[in-house]
């Protein structure tokens, strides 16, 4: 589970946890309710960028649990996510951001956050996608929105899944997903998140590299660049029951 926290200031060709993820964080805490206790998964901050990876500040005064593989700063209690000492159904909501792809029995860690979140909680995950191999310790998993469904949507009726940057080769992926209990998701309040996402997900401007890169566009076409000129375009799908069911 453990991820010490690494950032990129926009470039896609930096670290994990971004401008561009926190601000879809902040945009799926002004749409929907999310339940207490918060339990963030992967919670160790590196030094320098607090502001940034330090997510406790998005929930002010509400009860918050940060958990790690190794003590420091940002950690309330260290655990392996794979076998985690928390009781069940004691969370409201779980937060990993850019965590999964570096738990190797994947399916344990998910098996896990099922089970100590409430009936009506909410899971929100992110991983990256296309993005270079980042050990800490080590990197396992690339993960399509596809793939987030389909482990999800057992336990998790009503899921949102989430890509940025291009269509076919998402910088990072995410899902939103509401437990058994959780009410109804309306599609106006999927177009609210739409919207908040667009107000909140920005990655900084870097004005010359992307000059460089339109000017670069021209002699090579637009596909190698898209990584960082679409950066910050985004496609949202909101899905329901499970894909047997579907087919039946």
């Amino acid at each position: 589970m453990s991820m010490p926290k690494t950032v990129e200031t926009g470039s896609f060709e930096g670290d994990t946890v971004n401008n561009f993820l926190r601000g879809v964080l902040q945009a799926t805490i002004a749409t929907f309710s999310l339940p207490d206790p918060i339990v963030e998964v992967g919670s160790l901050q590196r030094e320098g960028r607090e502001e940034l990876v330090n997510l406790r500040p998005l929930f002010p005064d509400r009860p918050y649990v940060g958990i790690d593989m190794q003590p420091g700063p940002g950690v309330d209690r260290v655990e392996n996510v794979e076998s985690l000492t928390l009781d069940s159904s004691s969370a409201g909501t779980v937060i990993a951001m850019n965590t999964f792809e570096h738990v190797r029995r994947l399916w344990l860690a998910i098996a896990e956050v099922k089970r100590i979140l409430r009936p009506d909680g909410v899971l929100f995950v992110s991983t990256p996608f296309y993005f270079h191999i980042h050990a800490y310790p080590s990197d396992y998993w690339r993960l399509t929105p596809e793939a987030w469904d389909s482990l999800l949507e057992r336990e998790f009726p009503q899921r949102i899944l989430g890509q940025c940057g291009p269509r076919t080769r998402p910088l990072h992926v995410w899902a939103v997903a509401f437990g058994h209990d959780y009410p109804p998701i309306s599609d106006e309040q999927v177009a609210d998140y739409e919207a908040a996402i667009s107000r909140y997900a920005k990655s900084p401007p870097e004005t010359l590299r992307t000059l460089r890169y339109l000017s670069v566009q021209w002699l090579v076409g637009r596909r190698p660049m898209a990584p960082h000129l679409d950066r910050d375009s985004f496609e949202l799908q909101l899905r329901r029951g499970t894909s047997e069911a579907k087919a039946a």
